[in-house]
């Protein structure tokens, strides 16, 4: 009887997935819909008022999209005055909705790969994630190892498909 040989765990592919780079925090929205006049235009003299009375306490420890769903013309520094005080309880924020928040948070977990752990490797990138990472990433991911690795493949280490080879 032969002994049954793992060739995926024995291969020199280095699996790359990205839910490993996805944060767990909770993210909000901050919304300056809330602070319009009639939904409408923003009252500089209001918003500073509302702004220094909201307990801000309560985004710490989460990441924060501060955007607007209205539409409506909101100056830039409104945007600007609400990260001011986001900062001052070291809440992490981008201006921008949750599509933003997540492009920023993966282009900073990207950015602390190693990319000379890849260079003259296989590489699959992984596929299925339990988290919903962004295609932003995968592309990402992409353009930071085609420099870098001998392949790269999309999926499963037993079942792949063939993105990339590097040339000879």
């Amino acid at each position: 009887m032969s002994e049954i040989i793992n060739r995926v765990a024995n291969s020199p592919i280095i699996t790359l997935n990205l839910e490993d780079y996805y944060r767990e925090e909770e993210r909000i929205v901050f919304d300056l819909k809330d602070f319009l006049f009639q939904g409408l235009i923003l009252k500089e003299k209001d918003f500073r008022e509302a702004l220094k009375d909201l307990d801000w306490g309560r985004y710490e420890g989460k990441l924060v999209a501060v955007t607007c769903t209205a539409d409506a013309i909101v100056p830039n520094w409104a945007f600007l005055l609400v990260g001011t005080y986001l900062g001052k309880f070291g809440v992490e924020y981008v201006i921008g909705d949750l599509n933003v928040l997540e492009q920023y948070l993966f282009e900073q977990a990207l950015s602390k790969i190693q990319l000379e752990n890849f260079k003259n490797r296989p590489v699959v990138i992984k596929g299925c994630s339990k988290f919903p990472v962004p295609l932003f990433a995968y592309g990402r991911v992409m353009a930071l190892l085609q420099c870098h690795a001998k392949s790269i493949m999309y999926g499963e280490p037993c079942s792949t498909v063939p993105l990339y080879k590097a040339p000879k």
